[in-house]
């Protein structure tokens, strides 16, 4: 593992933080939380803008329309953006960081085609129809059916916490195609268009008052047999590529974020006379060691992901499970900085962010789920019965 950045690297980093400090300024204000439109187009826009400096898809192939960057040069982006607090993907987060780099990965070169470059230049959103009410962290429990029907799938089910559902394009889904199979064999992936004729969405709303998950109703929705990526029932490997990408990189750019929070957070103590509390002072110092011991295992997935070919490999799990508890860590220390009045107050983004992180060890796979893959694949513990 090379934790040192070359001269390349840094250079590259010097270019970026220039356009970044020519764009930021003149980008308009965010548009409210609730109209989904206007964030559609916020986010889409500043995808175009990347797309147009060579800075989208960063890291895919050159023949997926990226710029074949190495991981590790993804991680400078992904850092300096964060710190210059650039736009963040926004609503285009499941295409451009996971169902996109599968596409690219496992789909036909017309499908590849198809699909990544308006991905790349945000012209069409995606959402994941992974979850379902009954199977959720056994995702291979899904019940979603996929019938053949000549050159169509026929779908019927329900999917549930479907990111931006309502303003999405195309649909990462999972379906049975096998039911007859041990329900790991009998999956495929499929890529739904959401103006189908059959698809009901249902907006859900979250603690904080947004709507950024929805409920999908699935009534014989038909799926062309073209937009299967990889083969029939060979769903749930696609599908761990599609998770090794979510809990690889996609949290990367966060860390940064609390790093700035935690740097926020003690001059906010410092303003208010709380840093004079030692067991206060203590549990911040904690954090910054465990964050900068996330950025260090970070830089060592990004080493292992640039040796083995850009697919990160099972170290995001050990990621993800420990950046869940200390996300919300270091948000019951901001409740105690802030005191109860400030803690809840939805106006001031922290509390918001509070409220954010008690989802961060249920999504992209629960903590329990991650300690299994940690301890079955990375330890070689014997599975449990």
């Amino acid at each position: 593992m090379d934790l040192a950045y070359t001269e390349a690297e840094e250079e590259f980093r010097g270019r970026l933080r220039e356009w970044l400090a020519g764009v930021l300024p003149g980008l308009p204000p965010k548009p409210s939380p609730d109209d989904w439109p206007a964030r559609r187009a916020y986010d889409t826009t500043w995808q175009r803008m990347l797309y147009d400096a060579g800075y989208a898809g960063l890291h895919w192939p050159q023949d997926a329309g990226g710029r074949g960057a190495t991981p590790t040069q993804h991680l400078i982006f992904l850092e300096e953006t964060e710190r210059a607090g650039a736009p963040y993907v926004g609503a285009n987060f499941v295409g451009l960081l996971h169902a996109g780099p599968t596409v690219a990965a496992e789909g036909t070169a017309e499908q590849r085609a198809r699909w990544l470059p308006p991905v790349l230049r945000g012209d069409e959103i995606w959402c994941q129809g992974f979850s379902e009410p009954d199977a959720g962290s056994d995702l291979a429990a899904l019940r979603t059916r996929a019938v053949r029907d000549g050159d169509d799938y026929v779908v019927s089910g329900q999917k549930i916490w479907t990111s931006h559902a309502e303003v999405a394009d195309w649909c990462e889904l999972l379906v049975r195609t096998d039911p007859g199979a041990p329900k790991h064999r009998g999956i495929s992936w499929l890529a739904m268009p959401m103006d189908a004729p059959g698809i009901t969405v249902r907006p859900l709303r979250t603690p904080a008052g947004s709507t950024e998950f929805a409920e999908v109703f699935l009534d014989e929705v038909r799926v062309p047999v073209r937009n299967r990526v990889g083969a029939e029932n060979d769903g749930w490997r696609v599908t761990m590529v599609t998770l090794s990408f979510e809990r690889g990189t996609a949290f990367v750019g966060e860390v940064v974020a609390c790093r700035r929070t935690l740097e926020a957070l003690a001059a906010e103590a410092r303003r208010t006379g709380r840093w004079d509390d030692p067991v206060l002072r203590r549990r911040l110092g904690r954090l910054n060691a465990e964050f900068r011991a996330l950025w260090r295992l970070t830089q060592w997935n990004v080493s292992e992901s640039q040796r083995t070919g850009g697919v990160p490999g099972i170290g995001g799990s050990v990621f993800k499970l420990r950046y869940s508890g200390v996300r919300q860590e270091l948000y019951e220390a901001a409740a105690e900085v802030l005191g109860a009045e400030g803690a809840f107050d939805l106006d001031r983004e922290w509390a918001l962010d509070r409220l954010s992180s008690l989802s961060y060890t249920i999504a992209a796979g629960t903590s329990q789920i991650q300690r299994n893959i940690v301890a079955e694949r990375i330890l070689g513990l014997p599975k449990g019965r």
